[in-house]
């Protein structure tokens, strides 16, 4: 992903890529980040630490650099974009005591196809969550091979946005055994690792007699890359605060 944030924000005149940072043990630190990218010599080396001078940082990594991170931008009171999932609860505390400080844009997908498809979901659960004979709900997540969290985060987001809406309670992850009737009241994950699947999402609303199916499918990771650097334009110079990919896509 931060290769692909580097290459695709060359191509746009308001960005400029000023720092990339990675892990210090990292094998190719040091050398010039544009001939990872793609994009041949650019000036610009992979570093280790974050240099003054930047205007909003984009996280694409793992939890742990993820919380370091953070806890820099929110000491020198840098814009963060976070798009990074399988956060620990003490990890997702510490983004938002960081909102204290500076602006954050947190959320468990970068796209915008994904954050449009949770505006739907919310608008089905709505319509659904007061039916006499009520509607099961089902969400199934496919990506790649090499995700290491299951279920992903996008998947639990379009859980809890369910279910704040319709009030399960309940959210459990696959089935097996002899696990008796569905109540109406749990959200099931089911999560597929698959190949080099970039990601895709169906959240199943089942009634007596019909069903609706919500899918959004990526077919590759730019979608991913392209919101993120959206939400960097947008968080620089805002001022401290808790954002939302829907407040970068002005869907309110």
């Amino acid at each position: 992903m931060g290769l692909r944030l580097i290459a695709l924000s060359a191509q746009d005149p308001q960005l400029r890529v000023v720092a990339a940072i990675d892990s210090a043990s990292h094998p190719v630190l040091g050398s010039d980040i544009g001939l990872a990218a793609g994009l041949g010599p650019i000036g610009l080396t992979l570093a280790s630490e974050l240099p003054d001078g930047v205007e909003a940082v984009i996280d694409f990594s793992v939890p742990a650099a993820a919380e370091s991170i953070t806890r820099t931008c929110a000491q020198r009171r840098v814009p963060l974009v976070v798009a990074t999932t399988g956060l620990a609860p003490e990890q997702q505390a510490a983004i938002r005591a960081a909102a204290e400080t500076t602006a954050v844009v947190w959320a468990p997908s970068m796209s915008l196809a994904v954050n449009l498809t949770m505006r739907l979901a919310a608008l089905a659960a709505e319509a659904l969550k007061d039916l006499p004979q009520g509607a099961d709900v089902e969400i199934i997540e496919r990506h790649h091979r090499y995700k290491a969290d299951a279920p992903s985060g996008t998947a639990l987001k379009f859980g809890q946005i369910i279910a704040d809406i319709m009030g399960q309670q309940h959210h459990i992850h696959g089935r097996e055994g002899q696990v008796g009737q569905r109540p109406h009241g749990e959200i099931a994950y089911h999560a597929v690792r698959v190949g080099d699947n970039p990601g895709e999402h169906t959240i199943v609303f089942g009634m007596l007699g019909e069903t609706i199916e919500l899918t959004v499918r990526a077919s590759n990771r730019d979608c991913y890359a392209l919101g993120a650097l959206a939400a960097a334009k947008f968080v620089a110079g805002k001022p401290p605060g808790l954002y939302t990919m829907h407040d970068v896509l002005g869907l309110g």
